[in-house]
């Protein structure tokens, strides 16, 4: 007998949560949530297709890793602290090991980052998963995207083009298979900034994750905070030892620049704010400067260059 929908929720993602906040969670027509005195709600939520986020035949648990930690790096972009996931899942059919496989994964990392399963739906169709997720700021402290001033620093956070490196290496192989694993590791498992975003609340002028390619997405700052303009310094370009060795540097950094996908924050801090970056946890480089001048100038090593490329867009060509 094949396994119904509300059966498969039922034993797969339904179970108490001891998260006071939740009022009542998985069971009934609505989740009832309550948000601390003082805080203010974020909200996102993040979809991933087969064929366009991912490869027929990957494993559920890396699908779940995937998603979760797509999905909670824009908590990460606004410093937000995580607390709620709801969770759409269209499947083909209800394959229960794929769901063994896919639930215990997610339950594994909802409990990392204190993250309570409030509800969803499931329905049958081309794989798709989709994940709301809930987190809190204080009042008036959230991140945002408009906010970088003229002389700003341009910050990141670990290493960039890694996922593209990693989707690459699926895509066409690995010559060298050295660094695969820890390539396709930052392609299906990002890792969510959380507590370098809830660090930044009262001192970045504006943040966004690196979804779409640095360019991109730095575009979007610019644009936020009143056309303004930027210059970067690509030998600044934090590069992982396993990109370089794996596909060159100069591949390297055509993905950190326009890879998209690598899921680390983007933000600008003013210049009086850098001994701080010493003190993080995670990892962090200064790669250019906020401009007036409306557009992006990059330079190498003194030398004004051009890439081709400018990040990834569903809706146009992305050759």
């Amino acid at each position: 007998m094949s396994l119904g929908e509300f059966e498969l929720i039922q034993r797969y993602f339904s179970g108490a949560s001891s998260d006071a906040s939740v009022a009542l969670g998985i069971g009934d027509d609505c989740a009832v949530l309550s948000i601390p005195e003082g805080m203010q709600l974020a909200v996102s939520i993040d979809t991933l297709v087969q064929g366009t986020h991912f490869l027929e035949g990957t494993s559920a648990d890396l699908l779940a890793s995937r998603l979760f930690g797509s999905a909670l790096s824009d908590l990460a972009a606004m410093g937000a602290s995580p607390a709620w996931l709801t969770l759409a899942l269209t499947l083909p059919e209800a394959d229960e090991d794929w769901l063994q496989l896919f639930s215990h994964r997610l339950s594994e990392l909802c409990a990392e980052y204190s993250v309570s399963l409030v509800g969803g739906d499931t329905t049958k169709g081309p794989l798709t998963l989709s994940a709301q997720v809930h987190g809190f700021v204080p009042n008036g402290q959230r991140l945002t995207r408009s906010g970088a001033h003229v002389g700003d620093l341009i910050c990141v956070s670990g290493s960039l083009g890694d996922s593209r490196g990693g989707l690459e290496g699926l895509l066409k192989g690995f010559e060298n298979d050295t660094y695969a694993e820890e390539l396709l590791q930052r392609f299906y498992a990002p890792i969510p900034r959380i507590e370098l975003g809830k660090t930044l609340l009262d001192k970045a002028s504006s943040c966004i994750d690196i979804s779409d390619g640095l360019l991109s997405d730095l575009a979007h700052i610019l644009k936020a905070s009143g056309q303004l303009g930027a210059r970067l310094q690509l030998e600044a370009l934090p590069l992982s030892k396993a990109l370089v060795s794996t596909f060159g540097e100069e591949n390297a950094r055509q993905w950190a620049l326009t890879g998209g996908e690598d899921f680390e924050l983007c933000f600008t801090l003013a210049p009086e704010y850098l001994p701080l970056l010493n003190q993080l946890q995670t990892i962090v480089t200064v790669v250019g400067s906020i401009t007036p001048t409306a557009k992006v100038e990059l330079y190498l090593r003194g030398e004004k260059c051009e890439i081709q490329g400018s990040g990834y867009n569903h809706f146009h060509s992305n050759n």
